[in-house]
């Protein structure tokens, strides 16, 4: 490479634009798929877009004649064809949309999965030449490559952040190109005119088309989703749509919306008129037309807890629609504080949440209780998921934080001594949801020293179960209170101290009274785990380490999903879990070939006289591979809960381990690799105890500051995290530099199987074990460079035959 100040300004600008560009379209993407399809797919982005780059080490071991373009042509031509092939593949992506449910029917189904793969792999796999490209033509001075990529990936991200507000997701995916068609600009004025003007009219139609967003870049949405299933009564309509970085909120007008989760079977009075708020076009949630009280609302669940507690002071956690707010403002609350973390749902739901005693705060859940001093009278988890079958497996990979033990025993904590907490979950069958939601209520109460027979109350309705929570144990009188009102409503008593077998089942009256008996065997077990290991599902207490609520999947379930494959109303017959698990076997299969593919051309041109030469680098970069994102995700997954929302901790953890990273890249990567890996693993480490301190003690302080506090926190890791993979170049380079594809290909193949690997891990043995994961690769990578720096004498040749 070139290291005339051409180079270092021209080229160098297009480098980190074009790094901009692509972690603008990786962050986006994750959104993009999430709204159109479902949160199966948006964490596949991370395996496709390393799919992306490890091909392109791949491409070039077979077309070494690559390495030959100069910086500058290389860049125009990846900068347009990066723009090119995003809009192809976006345009691709709507226009010939993939269909979740049919693939147990329609095998053609596959091959549209296929071909958006492919297409949304073509512009990584452009970012990805580039880059290893002029690592190998930089050789000792790879460092700085690596560090520009690492600089403008962190630009990006930010620019992921901010830009949806504006251009919503589809307009910032097509940002992402127009930024790529720039970079091919800056770059192209060192070439030839040609390549300027083709440039420039790239620049010019992406940027019209992130602009204007015409019908073939309009976001095509599943018509198995909730919005779309909606907008096909008479007379349904959006009246209003809003963007952010975490959200697609859209408010609908029908007179076919009719939602009141629990609702006694004893109401016979007119149900008020409604809106429906969707997030991400899912999950719809009730939104009251007009502020004023309504009949209704002393036959919802939360009627009970007022029974107990007249005109309490009321917090609502993640309100959303605010129908949880209306009916305690019905019923008598003298306050309600509405916890809501999108600002986008309260302007919705502006109606409900702008009345005089209500106090709206925009913060998590977790954060406002770790913040606040005040006590209350009554906590409401609202119901903010739609009902779904157990089996549907959509949201299994969904991580939530409110329903975790440690998030129940906090708001235990924030009751006053008669306080209320008050949870309602749908009800399933097998049973599932809401006997995970007493198992946690349970969970929660011993870790608060209480006792959760004398407790807890259960209820339930015709679809829903409801629980009551107290921090001290019922007294006969409230037990008596509480059944006399279920008693005028309709509703089924399922625990209660004192509870007796004929209390239970009498109204909404299912073949055996099996919510009884499990509460009560849960209960009276000896042993819990072995009572959890004998449920047909996975029913354990979600904790901060394993927070997936809706993951009920058990491993001997797998023959009747097998069996239920294209008989059941659900994708991939039911089993996100079976999803992540064909990604991972896949990506293997493809991680597998981009190593050997250029390993076995290699061998058909050359001969060495040193056998075995390339086990040290393949060793080295698989470790790092599989290590790197073994660290980052369990850090994603950490900071959800630190900073409210997933785009949030994915962006923010990016940012600090890209900058920092370029810093090490750039500052130290000239270097043997040394210890930098068992410096990364010692650091992750002491991280893992230091890290989780740090938040609870700042858990509390303004978003802003909490972003602050993750960036500067990961700083010292993200350092070094950044030093083994040049360093490993660095020692490459010094022996055969044409192999540079070849790691970095390794690099990126091992990552790409890293992804959906660690989601298995964590779904069966939470975070923590797959920090573990990441802290013994990196050892493995430290072990791997000191032999290979003990044996490298004289250049390091390519394997024989």
């Amino acid at each position: 490479m070139s290291t005339k100040q051409g180079f270092r300004r021209r080229e160098a600008t297009a480098l980190a634009l074009l790094s901009a560009a692509m972690m603008t379209a990786e962050i986006t993407l994750t959104r993009v798929f999430a709204v159109a399809q479902f949160y199966h797919f948006a964490f596949m982005i991370i395996s496709l877009v390393l799919l992306g780059l490890g091909a392109a080490g791949t491409l070039i071991a077979l077309f070494p004649r690559l390495t030959h373009l100069p910086p500058g042509s290389l860049l125009w031509a990846t900068g347009t064809g990066f723009a090119v092939t995003t809009l192809l593949a976006f345009a691709t992506f709507n226009a010939i949309p993939f269909d979740p449910f049919g693939v147990a029917w329609d095998p053609g189904q596959w091959f549209v999965l296929a071909v958006h793969v492919f297409l949304f792999t073509l512009p990584f796999m452009a970012i990805g030449v580039a880059v290893a490209v002029l690592l190998e033509q930089s050789g000792e001075r790879g460092g700085m490559v690596y560090g520009l990529n690492l600089g403008g990936a962190a630009l990006g991200a930010l620019l992921a952040l901010s830009v949806p507000s504006f251009l919503q997701a589809e307009g910032t995916l097509l940002a992402s190109a127009t930024v790529a068609a720039l970079a091919a600009v800056v770059a192209g004025t060192r070439t030839r005119l040609i390549h300027v003007l083709t440039a420039m009219a790239v620049l010019l139609v992406s940027g019209w088309l992130a602009a204007e967003r015409p019908g073939p870049f309009q976001l095509y949405l599943s018509p198995y989703k909730a919005l779309p299933q909606a907008l096909q009564y008479p007379g349904a309509r959006v009246t209003w749509q809003g963007w952010n970085a975490f959200s697609r909120i859209d408010l609908v007008k029908s007179s076919g919306i009719r939602s009141l989760p629990g609702l006694s079977i004893r109401y016979t009075g007119p149900i008020p008129e409604q809106r429906a708020l969707f997030w991400d076009g899912d999950n719809p949630s009730p939104v009251l037309a007009s502020p004023q009280p309504f009949p209704a609302a002393a036959y919802m669940p939360l009627a009970t807890a007022f029974v107990l507690r007249p005109r309490p002071n009321v917090l609502v956690l993640s309100a959303r629609g605010g129908l949880d707010v209306a009916v305690a403002l019905t019923l008598g609350a003298r306050q309600v504080w509405a916890v809501e973390a999108n600002p986008l749902v309260v302007q919705a739901a502006e109606s409900v949440y702008r009345q005089p005693v209500v106090q709206v705060v925009l913060e998590g859940d977790r954060a406002f209780l770790q913040r606040t001093d005040q006590e209350f009278d009554l906590i409401v988890f609202s119901l903010t998921a739609a009902y779904r079958p157990v089996r549907s497996g959509a949201y299994s990979l969904a991580e939530d934080y409110r329903y975790t033990v440690e998030a129940f025993t906090h708001a235990l904590g924030r009751l006053k001594d008669n306080g209320v907490l008050v949870v309602t979950r749908w009800l399933q069958t097998p049973p599932s949801e809401w006997v995970r939601a007493f198992a946690l209520a349970v969970a929660a109460v011993e870790q608060a020293g209480g006792d959760p027979k004398a407790q807890i109350v259960a209820f339930r309705g015709y679809n829903t179960g409801t629980l009551l929570v107290q921090r001290r144990p019922f007294t006969q009188t409230e037990v008596t209170q509480v059944r006399e009102f279920l008693e005028t409503r309709g509703w089924d008593l399922v625990w209660a101290p004192g509870m007796r077998p004929e209390w239970a089942n009498r109204y909404n009256v299912l073949p055996s009274p099996v919510y009884y008996r499990l509460f009560s065997s849960l209960l009276n077990a000896a042993d819990r785990e072995q009572w959890f290991a004998q449920q047909p599902f996975d029913v354990r207490p979600p904790t901060d380490n394993r927070p997936f609520f809706e993951h009920y999947f058990r491993w001997r379930q797998a023959g009747e999903v097998w069996q239920s494959l294209g008989k059941t109303w659900a994708p991939f017959g039911g089993a996100g879990y079976f999803v992540v698990l064909a990604t991972l076997l896949i990506l293997s299969v493809m991680a597998l070939l981009l190593i050997l593919v250029p390993l076995a051309a290699y061998q058909r041109t050359r001969s060495v006289p040193q056998p075995w030469p390339w086990v040290y680098p393949l060793s080295y970069f698989s470790a790092l591979g599989l290590g790197f994102l073994f660290v980052e995700i369990p850090l994603i997954q950490l900071f959800i809960l630190y900073l409210n929302q997933p785009i949030y901790a994915f962006t923010t953890v990016l940012i600090a381990l890209l900058t920092f990273g370029a810093v090490g890249s750039w500052r130290w990567g000239r270097r043997l690799p040394g210890h930098t890996a068992l410096w990364v693993a010692f650091i992750a480490v002491v991280m893992t105890f230091v890290l989780p301190w740090g938040m609870r003690q700042t858990l509390g302080w303004p978003l802003w500051a909490r972003g602050m506090v993750t960036v500067l926190g990961l700083a010292p890791l993200a350092t070094v995290m950044g030093m083994p993979f040049p360093r490993g170049l660095y020692l490459v380079s010094r022996g055969t530099r044409e192999w540079i594809p070849w790691v970095w290909a390794i690099n990126a193949a091992l990552s790409v199987v890293a992804s959906p690997l660690a989601t298995l891990l964590a779904l069966t043995w939470g975070f923590r074990t797959v920090l573990i994961g990441g802290v013994l690769a990196y050892w493995v990578a430290w072990i791997s460079a000191q032999v290979w720096e003990r044996r490298a004498r004289g250049p390091v040749a390519p394997p024989a035959r």
